[in-house]
């Protein structure tokens, strides 16, 4: 049992070594922006694309491919969705022109978009059933490392070497990635179930999984109403010196780690009832966040709270979809995953879209209040969930194991 035990948490450290490589892509094009645009003399807006465009690849792509590769072995398809990251990457390293460096982009979201969704079953496949929220959230630790490390580390190497470097050098971890799962992923992982089409449908159709996805897009992407205009708002709002504002982001990437770990412990047995506590403390953290802004000791102190419920919804909000799937869409439910991963990035694109809107025409500071209107409105459709699972509604499988809330 030891040795099945250590096993997984080697096979776990690789998902997390490639969700750091992942992740780290994702949020690079943020600092290295101003240096695409000078490179290629284009505007900011146009160099945007780099962001804008990868969002939609993870958003579209995650549930297509994810359904067309179910056919696949667990592991081959990793290897696979390694090796496309590093050509993506690698091709952003060379790009001669912006349309090349957007193909490259759109290329390495389409193997973030696969990973994230196939690499939280896995990590629930490779533990017991009262520890899968855990296994996933240390997956999606290596995301959130890349959060702390990988944006400003990228951001330093780019404006000492050169933007190009910045993406050569996620190549790279990327290959240490590739052989991290060659060498620790068990080759004996279930694999994909072919998903027929009307099973895909369900996935659609189905009023407690539409539930579910918009209880992600809301209660994740709040959060990223403010989260995109930080680093603003603690040098207009709060008052701190742009080197100051660098660390600060630092210890926010560290609580946010800390969040996530703490999100899979208490999201273990109860998901929907930990998700409908931590959207209270959440929304109730943006709405103090708008009060305390402009004060540097009570700002850095919300801040951090903040900072450890950005994220600390991620474990419940897979597994409670995984569990959902597991009822309603049994087959479908790696393509139920890879839909939530959409509905991630769906929230976080509404999430910034509001907070560059709210910035334009309110100002930064409002950015907390309409951050929380957002996550209320996750608070009451996790309440509505949890209502319509203590119900018992009799047109599903008596079978079925209800969902503890």
């Amino acid at each position: 049992m030891l040795l099945d035990q250590k096993r997984s948490m080697f096979a776990l450290l690789a998902l997390a070594i490639s969700a750091y490589a992942i992740g780290t892509t994702e949020f690079i094009s943020v600092g290295l922006l101003p240096l695409i645009a000078e490179n290629f003399h284009i505007s900011l807006t146009t160099a945007g694309l780099t962001v804008t465009l990868y969002a939609l690849g993870v958003t579209f792509g995650a549930p297509v491919l994810t359904s067309l590769t179910t056919g696949m072995s667990r592991k081959s398809l990793l290897i696979v969705i390694m090796l496309v990251f590093i050509a993506g990457n690698s091709l952003a390293a060379v790009a001669g022109s912006i349309g090349i460096l957007l193909t490259a982009r759109v290329l390495s979201a389409l193997s973030h978009g696969v990973f994230m969704s196939i690499a939280s079953t896995i990590a629930a496949d490779l533990v017991p059933e009262n520890k899968r929220a855990s296994a996933i959230s240390m997956m999606f630790s290596g995301l959130t490392i890349a959060i702390v490390t990988g944006v400003p580390l990228g951001t330093w190497i780019g404006q000492q070497m050169g933007w190009r470097a910045a993406f050569v050098t996620i190549s790279f971890i990327g290959l240490f990635a590739l052989i991290a799962n060659l060498i620790l992923i068990p080759a004996a992982l279930r694999k994909g179930v072919s998903t027929p089409i009307r099973e895909q449908v369900k996935l659609v159709t189905n009023g407690r999984l539409l539930l579910a996805f918009a209880i992600t897009a809301l209660g994740y992407g709040g959060t990223f109403v403010v989260f995109t205009y930080l680093s603003p708002l603690l040098h207009e709002i709060t008052g701190f010196a742009e080197s100051t504002v660098a660390i600060i982001l630092l210890i926010y990437g560290v609580a946010i780690a800390i969040g996530n770990v703490v999100g899979g412990k208490v999201a273990n047995r109860r998901p929907l009832k930990a998700l409908f506590y931590m959207f209270i403390l959440q929304a109730i953290v943006l709405l103090v966040l708008m009060a305390t802004a402009p004060f540097k000791v009570a700002g850095l102190i919300t801040i951090f709270i903040m900072g450890l419920l950005a994220f600390m919804n991620v474990p419940g909000l897979q597994i409670y979809v995984v569990m959902l799937a597991e009822r309603f869409a049994p087959r479908a439910k790696d393509v139920a995953s890879a839909v939530n991963i959409a509905a991630f990035n769906a929230g976080i694109a509404i999430g910034a879209y509001l907070g560059g809107v709210i910035t334009d025409s309110l100002g930064l500071i409002h950015t907390t209040w309409i951050g929380a209107i957002m996550v209320l409105a996750a608070v009451l459709l996790t309440g509505w969930s949890m209502a319509l699972e203590q119900r018992k509604v009799r047109s599903y499988p008596a079978a079925a194991k209800p969902i503890q809330c």
